[in-house]
């Protein structure tokens, strides 16, 4: 109990120091009620943006539509627009009337594979081309929230551009879901990744970046964290080679069928038995298994493809070697071959846990005092690369109708997934604030 009592003393304490850091942030700007009241005459906007969007969603690297009313808008806002930003994003750079710090605001813009159910008036009935197939395509993620929700920041902040202090970058960013057009395997960087290889921050370096994320929760709530809030990412690929042969002998083959499977066991087993869970979650998911051309016949190979999330940098490489390890020897024990490649694809996307707890007053007002903690997400997020670069906070925003269970809603990815577009205006007030409030303090310590 001593040392309970004693680490809550610390965490107390180290609030405190945070909080002396940043006096000014617990105080109100001048500009909120200014903000909170052109971010209610552009709710109607922000919606009818979102369901344009919506009903015209776009794959990664290939949002052509969407990066042109992006940079339609921005333009009639007198912004430096530049577009073409690896390859279809968008940035738009508005200066205030003082000298000052920089603050970026992201959204990502693309959508996904998957098909919509009928229902909604707006529903998508597009359909594009991902890994050479004809797909159905769905906002199932709710980018189409968020890119209307940064478009209406934008309206909001360039009409009080001349009192603030420093300059406000907007991020419209490709890709944040993975190329469509260029597959991990081919080892071309898309989304944030290749915004900042471009040098996207080269000429305006940022002081500070801030997003928000829509997901189940009560409509209107913004849920935070400090520290880690989504995980690393690595793309995982085993291809196991066997013998071929007749299914009714299979004395005469090597089974990579077989093989494969006890491999997938002995995977849950590395998370099971390898890794610290006390020190950080780990998540290996084998998500498709293709082997075969008929029910009589054992196969040569088999190709297996999946993801690994980790917290915590130790954990992920050891989590790497281990695979590596347990998929060649269970395939040598069966006289098979397995072949591994993990690519990593994003890192841990980490809240700045200053600049969190600065910016949390700022939140609470924005949301009306509809603030949480956030759970760990089991999701992925190239915001991580820019969070790399500056100090970061990624907010989540929940939009589940308030007259439904946050729990029993459908997650994102999901073709059932639902926007409460009531809580849109409270995500454009949050990063509208966010930006006002980091500005108008001067981009407080660093």
């Amino acid at each position: 109990m001593h040392h309970i009592r004693q680490n809550i003393f610390i965490a107390f304490s180290w609030s405190l120091l945070i909080l002396a850091a940043y006096p000014q942030a617990s105080q109100p700007s001048p500009l909120e009620a200014e903000v909170r009241k052109r971010a209610a005459a552009v709710e109607q906007k922000v919606i009818a943006w979102r369901r344009d969007i919506h009903q015209h969603p776009e794959l990664g690297d290939q949002e052509k539509r969407t990066s042109g009313l992006v940079a339609d808008h921005l333009r009639s806002l007198k912004m430096d627009v530049r577009t073409g930003v690896a390859r279809t994003g968008v940035v738009g750079i508005m200066k205030g009337g003082q000298p000052g710090p920089t603050v970026v605001l992201r959204a990502d813009m693309d959508a996904l594979p998957v098909t919509e159910p009928a229902g909604l008036p707006f529903a998508s009935k597009a359909k594009g081309t991902f890994e050479g197939q004809q797909v159905d395509l769905m906002h199932a993620c709710g980018h189409d929230a968020h890119t209307a929700m940064l478009m209406g920041v934008a309206e909001v902040l360039a009409g009080i551009r001349e009192q603030l202090p420093g300059i406000v970058m907007f991020l419209f960013q490709p890709a944040e879901e993975g190329s469509s057009l260029y597959p991990a395997r081919t080892g071309k960087a898309w989304g944030a990744k290749l915004m900042l290889e471009e040098g996207v921050f080269k000429q305006t370096k940022p002081d500070a970046v801030f997003a928000v994320h829509v997901m189940p929760g009560p409509s209107g709530q913004i849920s935070y964290k400090t520290g880690a809030v989504a995980a690393s990412s690595d793309e995982l690929a085993i291809r196991v080679t066997g013998k071929q042969g007749h299914g009714g002998m299979p004395w005469n083959t090597i089974d990579p069928v077989t093989t494969s499977a006890t491999i997938i066991s002995g995977l849950q087993m590395i998370v099971s038995r390898r890794a610290d869970l006390t020190r950080s979650p780990a998540v290996i998911t084998i998500g498709t298994i293709h082997g075969g051309t008929r029910a009589n016949i054992v196969p040569d190979f088999v190709e297996m493809a999946g993801t690994v999330r980790t917290y915590d940098e130790a954990i992920r490489e050891q989590i790497r070697r281990e695979i590596q390890i347990t998929a060649q020897k269970i395939a040598e024990s069966a006289g098979a071959k397995a072949e591994v490649t993990v690519t990593k694809m994003y890192e841990t996307t980490v809240n700045d846990e200053a600049l969190t707890v600065r910016m949390l007053p700022v939140v609470e007002r924005a949301a009306d005092g509809r603030v949480a903690r956030a759970l760990l997400s089991g999701a992925s997020e190239d915001f991580s690369f820019f969070a790399q670069q500056a100090p970061g906070v990624y907010l989540f925003l929940g939009i589940t109708p308030r007259d439904q269970d946050p729990a029993r809603a459908a997650p994102n990815h999901s073709p059932q997934f639902f926007v409460d577009e009531s809580a849109l205006v409270v995500g454009t007030r949050t990063l509208a604030s966010l930006a006002v409030n980091f500005l108008a303090t001067g981009g407080g310590a660093r």
